[in-house]
Protein backbone atom coordinates (compact mmCIF):
# COMPACT_ATOMS: atom_id res chain seq x y z
CA UNK A 1 0.00 0.00 0.00
CA UNK A 2 1.24 3.46 -0.87
CA UNK A 3 0.88 6.20 1.70
CA UNK A 4 0.95 9.96 1.72
CA UNK A 5 1.77 11.68 4.99
CA UNK A 6 1.59 15.12 6.54
CA UNK A 7 3.49 15.73 9.75
CA UNK A 8 3.57 18.56 12.25
CA UNK A 9 0.62 20.53 10.84
CA UNK A 10 0.18 23.19 13.55
CA UNK A 11 -3.14 25.00 13.91
CA UNK A 12 -4.56 27.33 16.56
CA UNK A 13 -8.14 26.60 17.58
CA UNK A 14 -10.63 26.71 20.44
CA UNK A 15 -10.40 23.31 22.12
CA UNK A 16 -11.05 22.17 25.67
CA UNK A 17 -13.56 21.81 28.45
CA UNK A 18 -12.41 24.51 30.85
CA UNK A 19 -13.70 28.09 30.75
CA UNK A 20 -10.26 29.53 29.97
CA UNK A 21 -9.93 27.10 27.05
CA UNK A 22 -13.17 28.40 25.54
CA UNK A 23 -11.79 31.95 25.24
CA UNK A 24 -8.12 31.37 24.41
CA UNK A 25 -6.99 29.66 21.23
CA UNK A 26 -4.60 26.74 21.67
CA UNK A 27 -2.23 25.01 19.33
CA UNK A 28 -2.97 21.51 18.11
CA UNK A 29 -0.57 19.51 15.99
CA UNK A 30 -1.69 16.93 13.43
CA UNK A 31 0.25 14.02 11.96
CA UNK A 32 -1.49 12.11 9.17
CA UNK A 33 -0.80 8.94 7.26
CA UNK A 34 -3.24 8.13 4.44
CA UNK A 35 -3.58 5.34 1.94
CA UNK A 36 -3.09 6.40 -1.66
CA UNK A 37 -2.27 4.88 -5.02
CA UNK A 38 0.62 6.96 -6.32
CA UNK A 39 1.41 4.87 -9.42
CA UNK A 40 -0.93 6.71 -11.80
CA UNK A 41 0.25 10.13 -10.62
CA UNK A 42 3.89 9.06 -10.80
CA UNK A 43 3.49 7.76 -14.35
CA UNK A 44 1.59 10.83 -15.56
CA UNK A 45 3.36 13.39 -13.34
CA UNK A 46 -0.07 14.90 -12.80
CA UNK A 47 -1.19 16.21 -9.41
CA UNK A 48 -4.81 15.66 -10.42
CA UNK A 49 -4.09 11.92 -10.31
CA UNK A 50 -3.07 11.83 -6.67
CA UNK A 51 -4.16 12.91 -3.22
CA UNK A 52 -3.30 16.61 -3.24
CA UNK A 53 -1.85 17.17 0.22
CA UNK A 54 -1.83 20.98 -0.24
CA UNK A 55 -5.58 21.11 -0.94
CA UNK A 56 -6.25 18.63 1.87
CA UNK A 57 -4.16 20.53 4.43
CA UNK A 58 -5.76 23.86 3.45
CA UNK A 59 -9.23 22.38 4.04
CA UNK A 60 -8.20 20.90 7.39
CA UNK A 61 -6.61 24.16 8.57
CA UNK A 62 -9.77 26.07 7.68
CA UNK A 63 -11.98 23.51 9.42
CA UNK A 64 -9.88 23.34 12.59
CA UNK A 65 -9.31 27.10 12.89
CA UNK A 66 -13.07 27.65 12.74
CA UNK A 67 -14.05 24.80 15.06
CA UNK A 68 -14.79 24.98 18.78
CA UNK A 69 -14.78 21.38 19.99
CA UNK A 70 -14.49 20.48 23.65
CA UNK A 71 -12.71 17.16 23.20
CA UNK A 72 -9.71 16.32 21.04
CA UNK A 73 -11.45 13.01 20.32
CA UNK A 74 -14.32 14.88 18.64
CA UNK A 75 -11.91 17.03 16.65
CA UNK A 76 -9.98 13.93 15.54
CA UNK A 77 -13.18 12.23 14.37
CA UNK A 78 -14.24 15.32 12.40
CA UNK A 79 -10.85 15.55 10.67
CA UNK A 80 -10.81 11.89 9.65
CA UNK A 81 -14.37 12.20 8.36
CA UNK A 82 -13.35 15.09 6.10
CA UNK A 83 -10.35 13.18 4.80
CA UNK A 84 -12.36 10.05 4.03
CA UNK A 85 -15.51 11.71 2.67
CA UNK A 86 -14.18 14.79 0.88
CA UNK A 87 -10.97 13.25 -0.45
CA UNK A 88 -12.00 9.62 -0.91
CA UNK A 89 -9.24 8.23 1.31
CA UNK A 90 -9.84 4.59 2.18
CA UNK A 91 -7.67 4.47 5.31
CA UNK A 92 -6.27 7.22 7.54
CA UNK A 93 -4.18 7.21 10.70
CA UNK A 94 -4.31 10.50 12.58
CA UNK A 95 -2.28 11.60 15.58
CA UNK A 96 -3.65 14.74 17.18
CA UNK A 97 -1.37 16.40 19.74
CA UNK A 98 -2.43 19.01 22.27
CA UNK A 99 1.07 19.96 23.42
CA UNK A 100 0.10 22.68 25.91
CA UNK A 101 -2.62 20.70 27.71
CA UNK A 102 -0.48 19.88 30.73
CA UNK A 103 2.12 21.94 32.51
CA UNK A 104 5.70 20.94 32.02
CA UNK A 105 7.40 19.57 28.95
CA UNK A 106 4.74 17.07 27.89
CA UNK A 107 2.69 16.13 24.88
CA UNK A 108 -0.74 14.53 25.05
CA UNK A 109 -3.14 13.53 22.35
CA UNK A 110 -5.06 10.82 20.61
CA UNK A 111 -4.25 8.40 17.81
CA UNK A 112 -7.08 7.02 15.69
CA UNK A 113 -7.27 4.90 12.56
CA UNK A 114 -10.35 4.87 10.39
CA UNK A 115 -11.25 2.81 7.37
CA UNK A 116 -10.15 -0.51 6.04
CA UNK A 117 -6.39 -0.68 5.95
CA UNK A 118 -5.37 -2.02 2.56
CA UNK A 119 -2.90 -4.87 2.44
CA UNK A 120 0.72 -3.77 2.51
Amino acid sequence: MDRIFIRNLQIDTVIGIYDWERIRRQRVVIDLEMSADVVRAANAEDVASTLNYKTLSDELVNHIENSEFQLIETLAESVTRIIREDFGVQWVKLTLHKPDALSGNTDVGVIIERGERPDD
